[in-house]
């Protein structure tokens, strides 16, 4: 086995996985072009003879770092190789060929091998890495364990369908309409096509949004409000479909670079807005607060409130959904209590149409007589009567910036930051005025 520091990277290292496999890793110089260390590795799977095997193997693999560190660097000016089928000629860096993808590398995981740490054939792992049918369940569990443990990535250039998928965990109307804008914007100099999923719907119907992905073989996967499983992420990873998030509802667990909005600072602007007007009973009515920008948004309010000296009564808060009902179903228990808020932040701008509902059954005046303050800035909120105060999210701009990462994950180009947050902005309207 190896030792730590410099020794373990000259000898290479030797480690026992959970199944009693074997992975050798060895240290195989620096990437000329992101300067990153390269490894080369393999696993050896479970036995009597394993110990034995992995030596022979990380003999093998050292004579190959040897030669890959001696190798002569390609000089700057030099043409790169694009593999695209049928014409190793690059094309303009705005194409196709302008998103090279990694080809293989010597000491990675094969297919073959994947197989036999399974205990199944090889074409049964390209089914599951295809998203095929013809493959029993516990089956490709077992397969998708494999790839997941052994971390296996597909290291050649596969034809893919010249497209980028874009994810949702149900439609939100017109912002899933501004995110697709935003990636088409992007992906479109690429000679891309923009599609989409409903996860939710997929799901409903019995069908594996991921599988189904691996079947059509996007580009990449930009997955939208949308908690995915380690299972789901190593899946994606293994079949080399690289993926970004964007405003995920928790803290990713897997390296997965995300793209968010300054949600904490938009509830921090939506309220200090009130306060300013000089309310001070100002309830909340929020998301769920499993989701990262709900909670972020109620935090913001909480801070601002706690800034001013006032703080949070938290019998004004509610949570729900962010929806039409749950805003109109919780400004009415809150316009029924004895000492009623006189202003209302709203997780999002459907809530906050909810609670103007709710005031106008309760024979209250916006603003008046309530204010209310919103998220999103969706269209209707402009149009409704009198316009909304709100929060804008700048969705097309999220969804280009999305569609940046995912491009330079195609191109094997490192991202600079494994999250972006674009800049949340109080758009002020007719919704909100100094208490009565």
């Amino acid at each position: 086995m190896g030792n730590s520091g410099t020794g373990r990277r000259a000898r290479g290292e030797v480690e026992r996985l959970p199944s009693g496999s074997l992975r050798v890793r060895v240290y195989a110089g620096v990437e000329p072009d992101s300067r990153k260390r390269r490894y080369l590795t393999e696993t050896v799977p479970a036995g009597p003879e394993a110990d034995r095997r992995a030596e022979a193997v990380r003999a093998r693999l050292l004579d190959e770092a040897r030669g890959l560190r001696e190798a002569p660097a390609r000089p700057a000016d030099a043409p790169e190789q694009w593999p695209i089928a049928g014409d190793a000629r690059p094309a303009p860096a705005t194409g196709l060929a302008g998103l090279r993808q990694r080809g293989p590398r010597r000491g990675e995981l094969t297919v073959a091998a994947v197989a036999r740490l399974a205990g199944v054939s090889a074409p049964t792992v390209s089914k599951v890495l295809n998203g095929r049918a013809g493959v029993a369940s516990e089956t490709r569990r077992r397969v998708e364990d494999a790839l997941r443990e052994h971390g296996y990535r597909r290291p050649e250039a596969a034809v893919r369908a010249p497209n980028v998928e874009v994810v949702f965990y149900g439609m939100q109307s017109f912002l899933a309409v501004e995110i697709m804008r935003g990636v088409g914007r992007v992906v479109g100099g690429h000679e891309l096509a923009v599609g989409f999923t409903d996860a939710v719907q997929q799901t409903s119907s019995g069908r594996s949004w991921a599988h189904d992905l691996l079947a059509r073989r996007p580009f990449g996967v930009i997955a939208v409000h949308l908690g995915f499983t380690s299972e789901q992420h190593a899946l994606l990873a293994a079949s080399g479909i690289p993926m970004v998030v964007l405003d995920p509802t928790g803290e990713p667990d897997h390296p997965v670079p995300s793209v968010g909005a300054t949600n904490w600072s938009g509830g921090i602007a939506a309220t200090r807005h009130l306060l300013d007007l000089g309310h001070r009973r100002i309830a909340v009515v929020t998301g769920p607060v499993e989701r990262l920008c709900a909670r972020a948004r109620l935090e913001g309010a909480r801070a601002a409130m706690d800034a001013h000296g006032a703080g949070l009564d938290e019998r004004l808060v509610r949570v729900g959904r962010f929806a039409f009902e749950d805003g109109l179903d919780h400004a009415r228990e809150l316009l029924r209590l004895p000492d009623r808020p006189t202003a209302v932040v709203c997780g999002n701008d459907l809530q906050a149409l909810g609670v103007y509902e709710a005031a106008r059954q309760a024979g209250l005046r916006v603003p008046q007589d309530l204010s209310v303050v919103g998220f999103d800035d969706i269209p209707a909120g402009r149009w409704c009567g009198p316009p909304l105060t709100t929060v804008r999210q700048p969705a097309a701009e999220m969804g280009a910036t999305a569609a940046e990462l995912l491009l330079s994950l195609v191109a094997g180009r490192p991202t600079s930051r494994e999250r972006v947050e674009l800049a949340t902005t109080l758009v002020v309207r007719d919704s909100t005025a100094p208490p009565c």
